[in-house]
């Protein structure tokens, strides 16, 4: 399996073109059909003609539900980037393009929507050049009407062409499923949702829920809508778990193998190069000194002590299970949005998830 999330402005036809390539809705909420505005993440798959199944991550244009695109975008290696081309670039657009560079994604593919509407080159050719100066460089584009089905064929190939590029995940790695969604089922019990990354699930196995580092049992494994004996990443998972009610598990938590995953508040960072402000060579990065620290559906709220020009020490407000090597977002919420550029972010990748204690620190 392969996971794609969307990207693009709100209105832009993120939903509907998800539902035209799947035949699946994935608004799950009445109030995000009856407002034709996605809210929080949706979910609907297809079988690509290669035969791997393909699932989408469908995420929320508008800016007031950014914290849910990134907990969508975050797990995920690809996306599927959307502008419409009677609107061409806008503040989203830039606000999601600048989300993506600061985590590194590197595949993607553009597709230029309501091509029945209007001439869809001006906006496509806007769009790539955009693109292009940014983690996931020069990719495919395709014009396409979700209503008149312009363009789904070559739009299909392209995802196609796209997931067979990306890196084949271990299925002997380390799980972290980072939950994005909790809910009871009756006669079940609890359920969790996630993209897994790697490693493989089933039931009987034992993890650990982090941060509050407690056991757990799975007691059965969905994908894709189906009973599964096993599940190996990259796959969107559904476990129903023994040993912990909704209460104690939401959206931002993981699932860890036991003593596989440090779980850890105080990390080092090496800023990303693109994480440079307007104008500024990236020697010249200043973090501001409380910043929102994102990756997988995870957020925390973190102090930052700058360490030269290229490198943090963040201190989290609750521990999160981390590696050497991931790569975070580190993300200004209160800071004014610019229609070109986005929101101001920043990426990092950490380099340390026990430092040594800094001199003049408690």
């Amino acid at each position: 399996m392969h996971v794609v999330a969307t990207a693009g402005h709100v209105d832009h036809g993120k939903s509907m073109l998800v539902r035209a390539l799947t035949g699946m809705e994935p608004d799950r909420w009445e109030v995000e059909r009856r407002r034709g505005m996605t809210i929080d993440l949706g979910y609907a798959w297809t079988t690509l003609p290669s035969g791997d199944e393909l699932a989408f991550v469908d995420v929320p244009g508008h800016e007031r539900f950014i914290t849910n695109m990134l907990a969508g975008v975050g797990p995920v290696a690809a996306v599927m980037f959307v502008v419409a081309a009677d609107e061409g670039w806008m503040p989203q657009s830039a606000e999601h393009l600048a989300a993506i560079d600061a985590l590194g994604v590197r595949h993607g593919v553009l597709a230029v929507t309501r091509a029945d509407l209007a001439d869809p080159g001006p906006a496509l050719r806007q769009a790539v050049r955009t693109i292009s100066g940014t983690s996931l460089g020069e990719l495919e584009a395709v014009a396409v009407s979700a209503l008149t089905g312009q363009g789904l064929p070559e739009l299909t190939a392209a995802l196609g062409r796209l997931t067979a590029r990306l890196p084949r995940p271990d299925p002997r790695g380390a799980i972290r499923l980072w939950l994005d969604r909790v809910f009871a089922i009756k006669g079940s019990g609890t359920v969790v949702t996630g993209t897994l990354q790697a490693g493989t699930v089933q039931p009987g196995d034992e993890l650990t829920v982090a941060p509050a580092m407690r056991t757990v049992r799975i007691r059965g494994v969905q994908s894709l809508g189906a009973p599964a004996a096993q599940a190996g990443g990259v796959a969107r998972v559904a476990l129903n778990l023994r040993g912990v009610s909704t209460r104690e598990l939401g959206r931002g938590m993981a699932l860890i193998q036991p003593g596989r995953w440090t779980v850890t508040s105080v990390i080092d960072v090496r800023l990303a190069p693109g994480s440079a402000e307007q104008g500024q060579p990236p020697a010249a990065v200043r973090l501001p000194s409380r910043l929102t620290m994102h990756i997988g559906a995870a957020r925390a709220v973190v102090k930052v002590r700058m360490l030269g020009s290229r490198f943090a020490r963040l201190t989290l407000d609750h521990p999160l299970p981390l590696h050497i090597g991931d790569r975070v977002l580190l993300r200004d919420p209160g800071a004014a949005a610019d229609h070109a550029r986005g929101r101001p972010v920043f990426g990092a990748t950490v380099l340390d998830v026990s430092p040594p204690q800094l001199r003049g620190t408690a």
